[in-house]
């Protein structure tokens, strides 16, 4: 093995934080400082892990054989064994790491120390040595899993204000009164315009507020008036953006990255300055200013899912063959993503952590609302892709999405949601012409996927429920059983009164409301994602999943660790924690959404929740399908993990997964990088201190609710529209 090559002289923390390991783990010193070469050190040490080991005899066994059970309930110092000899195991591997260009890392974290502790010299730094310290005091049984009592987590997430709370509102409708007068003059002055909304002359401002504030209430207003340059937004938030805040947006603004912020949103943001407040809009905040690392990627960002890079008539990195025109993503065989040719394209304002922000760097997706509108051809083309819905034997599931979903006009939806019933009306009808074992799947599930409910929660009108209502009504008639609003908050302080009207409106329509929610940095805070699910569950609202932030640099900022977001599943979860029963008896929501309310509120009072834990914690992999099932198997010298995945054995994937090799991810940030940025946000990291032990973790089963109905007998095994390689 190649050694490290001029290695520098470690800085003076790092040198502390290696003394520790030392003082702690005497027994380190004959193997690695007494080690003339690597290869020795390397020996010894292994050497030394396999004795060690004999006391769990279950980890000795498997590792003889390379073959971890991942669903084994190993113990906590069982999971340092298998970390250490993941690394022994991998060590030397070289992997290019899209963080950096795709530069060659190496992970080298056992040459790493015996530099270190030889030398007192190497690449390592202060990252890496925390991670290597607090290694070795799990090994020790010095750092132990502690799960938080009810007690804590209730205070925890207690800390977390919500949008209903009395205290919030009010500051809300100053935040409204601000903005609508700002609008006001803005309209006057010229600065802002719309043909559709426009003050009467020589009305009083009273007379002009009112208006406004009627408008308020029609979401295409909040759509004509969305701030979309730097200058405007300060105004409205009375000049309280700092310098460097206003330094990025002009510099975002001039690399081409979209500014897109309504009115009803940036009510959101808290300029009071009252304790109360302090921190709590964080993550609304993080999801509209640009990071500097966002910025200096914009142009050069790569699709993190490589399914959705497709070349036509090309298989995509799932193996789909897919129709012309770029409007279909799959990666599942029974679930279709669909994208129309509409202002769905569009979305109620720019989540700076997009999943898609590879299509807003090309322009695939935008603002222009007007130029979006759907064109006379895309009937024509929307015929051509329900003919391939229509003949595929497996698909079950269409999530029309975007962009968002119902950033459609009712009339463009309208036209949508009838397309997909005469497609599954058609794809039933051919069934009755096969025969047993060669029936096509038919369309079980529709769901639309938006974050219009808490963006523009005006958005959810009359007309929009008459028609969701009645596509439910006809589509039952033809087997059609699961209805869902698919949107997505981040955190609490989004679920405000119009959020609860408007999501009432959806369930009366017949569709059940799921969520979710991105695991950015500030979403990450202890007890927040709880109090989320809780607000929820309140307002009738299913969680669905919580998703690691996905992406690479350019999502650096808003990258909270998969070891933080295994600690929230095991430590914080765990208290809405629901039984199989009570799993099974939530597929009942889907026959009568309107009493989802009711429904949550009766489960969780009889059995003392405080919120129904039905989300998975989950990455979308960069390569096919999602999963949170890895070991961390590699450290890179600054500290940063490189996990080993496996696929989600819950649910049904395209054959391809067998053709594929391993799925390493370099993480974008070290623990030790991720806990000084939750501090910067007064969060006391001594809660956070057994995030280091999570180095391995298992997907967990998904919720009876989200499952498909059990279909009758005779679909074919038939794949069509797949085509993988020899």
């Amino acid at each position: 093995m190649k050694q490290l090559i001029n290695p520098i002289e470690l800085k003076p923390f790092s040198k502390v934080i290696l003394d520790k390991l030392l003082k702690e783990n005497l027994y380190l010193i004959p193997i690695f400082r007494d080690a003339d070469t690597f290869i020795i050190a390397k020996s010894r040490f292994k050497y030394w892990l396999e004795e060690f080991a004999e006391q769990f005899p279950n980890v000795l066994e498997s590792y003889k054989h390379y073959n971890i059970e991942w669903q084994k309930d190993f113990s906590w110092q069982e999971i340092a064994i298998i970390r250490l000899f993941d690394y022994l195991h991998y060590e030397g591997l070289k992997l290019k790491d899209p963080n950096l260009s795709n530069k060659i890392v190496v992970s080298r974290p056992i040459e790493n120390l015996w530099y270190a502790i030889r030398y007192g010299r190497g690449y390592c730094n202060e990252a890496f040595c925390l991670d290597m310290l607090f290694l070795f005091r799990q090994l020790s049984g010095k750092l132990k899993q502690s799960i938080p009592s009810r007690i804590k987590i209730v205070r925890w997430m207690a800390n977390n204000p919500s949008g209903l709370d009395i205290e919030v509102q009010k500051q809300r409708q100053e935040n409204k009164s601000r903005i609508i007068h700002h609008i006001i003059k803005n309209i006057e002055s010229g600065r802002q315009k719309s043909r559709r909304f426009q003050l009467k002359p020589d009305s009083s401002i009273n007379d002009k507020y009112q208006q406004v504030n009627q408008w308020w209430n029609n979401y295409r207003f909040h759509l004509s008036f969305a701030i979309r340059d730097p200058e405007l937004l300060n105004e409205m938030l009375d000049f309280s953006l700092s310098k460097k805040t206003m330094k990025l947006l002009y510099d975002a603004h001039q690399k081409g990255i979209p500014l897109f912020v309504n009115p009803n949103y940036l009510s959101l943001l808290d300029i009071s300055n009252k304790k109360y407040f302090a921190h709590a809009d964080q993550a609304i905040r993080d999801y509209i200013f640009p990071s500097r690392k966002l910025i200096d990627q914009f142009g050069e960002i790569e699709a993190w899912e490589k399914e959705d890079e497709v070349c036509a008539g090309e298989p995509n990195a799932a193996g789909w063959i897919l129709p012309p025109y770029n409007n279909v993503h799959r990666r599942y065989p029974e679930v279709a993503i669909f994208i129309p040719d509409t202002t769905g394209r569009a979305c109620g304002g720019l989540c700076v952590s997009c999943q898609r922000m590879y299509d807003f760097q090309s322009g695939h997706f935008n603002f222009d609302l007007d130029k979006l509108e759907a064109r006379i051809r895309w009937p024509e083309k929307m015929s051509i892709l329900m003919d391939y819905f229509e003949q595929d034997s497996q698909l079950r599931d269409i999530l029309i999405t975007g962009g968002d979903a119902l950033m459609s006009s009712n009339e463009a939806l309208e036209q949508i949601l009838e397309a997909v019933y005469q497609m599954a009306y058609r794809k039933k009808q051919s069934n009755q012409h096969r025969k047993k074992g060669k029936k096509f799947a038919e369309i079980d599930r529709v769901r639309l996927g938006t974050r219009l409910p808490i963006y523009i929660p005006q958005r959810i009108d009359t007309k929009l429920c008459v028609i969701l209502k009645s596509f439910r009504e006809k589509a039952e008639k033809i087997g059609i059983s699961q209805f869902i609003i698919q949107m997505h908050a981040e955190s609490a302080m989004e679920i405000t009164p119009e959020v609860k009207l408007a999501v009432e409106k959806l369930l009366n329509s017949g569709w059940l409301v799921t969520n979710q929610v991105v695991f950015t940095t500030a979403v990450s805070q202890r007890g927040h994602t709880a109090k989320l699910r809780k607000v929820l569950n309140d307002i009738g609202v299913i969680s669905y999943y919580t998703f690691s932030v996905k992406g690479y640099m350019e999502n650096h900022y808003n990258f909270a660790t998969n070891a933080r977001l295994v600690q929230e599943k095991i430590e914080e979860k765990q208290l809405g924690a629901i039984s199989p029963a009570i799993s099974n008896n939530l597929v009942l929501l889907h026959k009568n959404p309107k009493n989802a309310i009711n429904y949550i509120d009766k489960i969780r009072e009889n059995n003392n929740l405080s919120f129904l834990a039905t989300d998975r914690n989950m990455l979308n992999l960069p390569g096919v399908g999602k999963s949170m099932s890895f070991r961390v198997v590699g450290l890179t010298d600054n500290g940063r993990r490189i996990l080993l995945f496996k696929h989600d054995h819950n649910r049904k994937h395209s054959p391809i997964i067998y053709q594929m090799g391993e799925i390493m991810i370099i993480e974008s940030k070290s623990v030790a990088k991720y806990l000084r940025q939750i501090e910067s946000m007064s969060e006391n990291v001594n809660d956070y201190k057994s995030i280091w032990g999570y180095s391995m973790s298992e997907t967990e089963a998904r919720t009876s609710i989200f499952e498909y109905p059990a279909s009758e007998g005779g679909i074919t095994k038939e794949i069509t529209n797949l085509k993988l390689k020899n």
